[in-house]
């Protein structure tokens, strides 16, 4: 699997530079995911992940943009000078374009989650290409201005990580990365903060490394996130932020 990976050696001045906090958890590294060679990633849904070493995680949240929890999340991650990956969902941020432009502002990889997160394999393929590209096109135009169905960040998840094999091949097509998940925090369930972050941790501890699934629009998700990240800077984990291939690691490490 052919992936450029840019070190902490190589971002370790810009982000140490701009993090207030000396003890911060940080972003270990950046790794870029190409669609060429790496065209979908996820264990729960893929034969194929992404290739992290022990203890390092990748953070991404999807059904944003959604205040106030977004902006909860967006505050935990930027107190521990942390990198994520936000899927949204282009209704939202047709609704919130400004939280979708800080979103970008403070370092974080915009991917898509469809305009209005059906469920995938049950709508006819007319449907669900435009799910795709109105989703993409609603996403950019929250974020530069433009509403292009040619997604500035190729990254995309299946709501409910359910597809057809036919869409599949379209996004692949495309040069876009379909991201399953390696594991979750199940925060679509009731549960309280305490609960949640007792999960999460149980199943980082477990499989030590890997693709994380959250839910920005989620509460209890957004209350127990500085915790989380505190149990992870606590217990020697490392976080990875991904990009697309072609990213400057300039752009990729700016704050």
């Amino acid at each position: 699997m052919s992936l450029a990976v840019a070190t902490l050696g190589a971002i370790g001045s810009a982000s140490a530079a701009d993090c207030p906090r000396s003890d911060a958890l940080g972003t270990s590294r950046v790794l870029s995911v190409d669609a060429k060679t790496t065209p979908r990633v996820g264990l729960k849904s893929f034969p194929q992940t992404l290739p992290l070493a022990d203890r390092e995680i990748v953070l991404t949240f999807d059904d944003g943009p959604r205040p106030p929890s977004t902006n909860k999340v967006l505050a935990a991650l930027a107190q521990e000078c942390v990198r994520a990956t936000f899927f949204l969902v282009g209704r939202s941020s047709t609704e919130f374009p400004d939280l979708v432009k800080r979103i970008a502002r403070e370092g974080h990889t915009i991917g898509h989650h469809t305009w209005s997160h059906p469920y995938m394999a049950r709508i006819p393929a007319e449907t669900a290409k435009y799910e795709i590209d109105h989703g993409i096109a609603a996403d950019e135009k929250a974020l530069s201005g433009v509403a292009t169905t040619t997604p500035s960040t190729p990254f995309f998840r299946f709501p409910y990580f359910e597809s057809t094999p036919a869409q599949l091949d379209l996004l692949e097509q495309r040069g876009i990365v379909v991201f399953g998940a390696d594991f979750w925090a199940s925060d679509w369930n009731d549960m309280t903060p305490e609960q949640e972050l007792k999960l999460i941790t149980d199943r980082v501890t477990a499989n030590r490394k890997g693709i994380i699934l959250f839910h920005d629009a989620q509460a209890r998700t957004a209350a127990m996130m500085p915790d989380f990240l505190r149990w992870l800077r606590e217990n020697g984990y490392h976080i990875v932020h991904i990009v697309p291939a072609g990213t400057s690691q300039q752009n990729a490490s700016a704050h």
